[in-house]
């Protein structure tokens, strides 16, 4: 019997009812599947022994899948019940329809290029993480700055007096990256994105780079030591100065339902208001 797991959103008050919804839906077809509340910052995995996963969120939701289910192969079904749905592309009032696809191997399912982030906590020992979305080293609130110094392949990029640096891939370009002044990416590219955040120069610029070299991050003196490492937007963890940042090309990738070209491009379109939004006029109109 195929095994599910039903990722549910506690933010999101209609995620628990259609886990339901999708649990009774499942049982008819002999496969058992079970709910898991996700909360928005947990490092548990809950996908060991299942076949695939289904989230109900927004693309929060299916980071945390992601994350857990890389490593394992397992596909995740990304059902959206957030705002922007660049990574949760099938609507919520389609999801029987496309279940039944998937099901029947008949849907498109994608595969998509993750990061890999390492540093040493002394002796608390190493620490490692994997991100669909991005990793960024900032510091620990607003209005504070850092001294990063950035190389690439064993090559100095530079020292940046920055608020921090996100490390993306083209899945997380339209991201915090964005938000940040970093290029849109074809999700579909292989590629690791440095966008500094409002760096004290004007010649700092993003660079989108070949993901099969890595990136080091050092992070200089401080005057306090009060800097953080993100992982996907919800794994923080403190770092101190002198701490090294390696970030690499994952070496699996995290498999995605419909999340297809077409589903990118109407989301850029529809939520990002690209080429005038929705309603924009063409041309011939």
């Amino acid at each position: 019997m195929e095994k599910c797991r039903i990722v549910v959103n506690t933010s999101k008050p209609e995620s628990h009812a259609l886990g339901n919804e999708i649990k009774r839906f499942l049982a008819e077809k002999n496969i058992a599947s079970s709910l898991y509340r996700f909360d928005g910052f947990s490092d548990a995995n809950p996908f060991s022994n299942c076949d695939f996963a289904v989230t109900l969120g927004g693309d929060g939701t299916v980071l945390f899948a992601a994350r857990g289910c890389a490593s394992l192969g397992i596909p995740v079904f990304p059902v959206n019940l957030g705002e922007f749905g660049f990574i949760a592309s099938i609507e919520k009032n389609e999801w029987k329809e496309k279940l039944e696809l998937f099901l029947a191997g008949e849907m498109f399912v994608g595969e998509r290029s993750m990061l890999e982030v390492s540093f040493s906590r002394g002796l608390r020992g190493d620490f490692s993480a994997v991100a669909l979305n991005d990793v960024v080293v900032s510091a620990d609130t607003a209005a504070k700055t850092v001294s990063l110094e950035v190389s690439y392949d064993g090559v100095p990029l530079g020292v940046f007096k920055t608020d921090g640096i996100i490390v993306s891939t083209a899945t997380g370009s339209t991201a915090y990256s964005a938000s940040a002044g970093g290029p849109i990416v074809d999700p579909e590219l292989d590629a690791i994105i440095l966008t500094p955040i409002n760096a004290f120069s004007l010649s700092s610029r993003p660079i989108v780079l070949d993901p099969r070299e890595e990136v080091c991050i050092k992070l200089l003196s401080m005057r306090k030591e009060a800097a953080l490492i993100t992982v996907d937007g919800q794994t923080p963890f403190a770092l101190k100065a002198a701490s090294v940042i390696t970030v690499r090309k994952a070496a699996n990738k995290v498999k995605l339902a419909g999340c297809t070209t077409e589903k990118f491009c109407s989301a850029l379109r529809s939520k990002l208001n690209w080429s005038g939004g929705p309603h924009a006029r063409r041309p011939d109109d």
